[in-house]
């Protein structure tokens, strides 16, 4: 238990302990523009003895959202409010990275003027979107084209940097939970013929055009990321799990990031024998970083 609270260096940050906020949605942005507000300041402030604040999932663009009142990384109403956050953490002696996140498909018309969610592919997630009218399905969503995809890479490097500039110590991408990320990565969501699936080099190419841009834009020390391989939130996973994010995760090794966050199983997975129990015992060791 001591060790806990020892410090230690992850990427560009020496952190007091070993103590790290988990990522988690509030839903209390301001109505109007979607942005940090006075309550993010304080909560985020309070926290500010762990070794490392982790925010919640801060959409990168307009069309990431599936949940209402979500602070993004997007306008300068959300930028002037990480700002504030930041200075306060840091006032309190604290660390804080931004967790970049687009919903894909667990979303609703509602965030799309009307229209579908954009995913790999047009099938449907068994999830629910936050709408104001409360959670609704979501329904079925239309398949990105190749330069939407690019557009999309793009949107997660702009957010990084504006992350960056509005005091964040450091990223992470969010590449779990049944998200747009892990929508490309499994074959039950992404069922493409072009370079964005098929294969686990295919279907994992989202991943790592993001990692490089991301990486490009603000570093390799100050990026990390959240994977979930055995997940069963807001998708199947994928029919050879195990294979792929062993795949992934040793590919992940050619990058010198922050570090890595590998989600335990949130469930018993009896009847899943293709997914790992002991997330961190099976995977954690093919990682050579933190």
């Amino acid at each position: 238990m001591k060790k806990a609270f020892t410090p230690i260096t992850i990427g560009t940050l020496e952190l007091k302990n070993r103590i790290i906020v988990a990522p988690m949605t509030r839903n209390r942005a301001d109505n109007d523009y979607d942005a940090p507000t006075d309550l993010h300041a304080e909560y985020y402030s309070q926290r500010a003895s762990a070794g490392l604040i982790l925010s919640e999932g801060a959409p990168v663009s307009p069309t990431a959202r599936g949940y209402i009142n979500t602070a993004g990384l997007y306008n300068d109403q959300q930028l002037k409010g990480w700002k504030h956050v930041l200075k306060k953490v840091h006032a309190s002696g604290g660390l804080m990275q931004a967790q970049l996140w687009h919903t894909g498909r667990v979303s609703h018309p509602y965030f799309h003027n009307g229209g579908k969610s954009p995913a790999p592919s047009a099938i449907k997630a068994e999830a629910m979107a936050y709408t104001p009218d409360g959670f609704q399905e979501t329904p079925e969503p239309r398949a990105l084209t190749v330069g939407e995809i690019g557009e999309i890479v793009d949107d997660f490097r702009t957010a990084a940097r504006n992350a960056i500039d509005s005091g964040f110590d450091g990223v992470q991408i969010h590449g779990a939970n049944g998200y747009l990320v892990e929508q490309f990565l499994h074959d039950t969501s992404n069922t493409r013929n072009d370079k964005y699936g098929g294969s686990i080099e295919n279907r994992s190419r989202f991943l790592f055009d993001i990692i490089d841009a991301v990486t490009d834009e603000v570093g390799s020390a100050r990026t990390s990321l959240r994977l979930s391989p055995s997940n069963l939130f807001n998708t199947k996973n994928d029919s050879e799990s195990q294979k792929l994010y062993e795949t992934v995760i040793k590919r992940l090794n050619d990058y010198d990031l922050a570090y890595l966050e590998l989600v335990e199983a949130i469930a018993d997975l009896e009847g899943h024998p293709h997914l790992v129990q002991d997330v961190i015992g099976h995977y954690g060791p093919l990682f050579n970083g933190p």
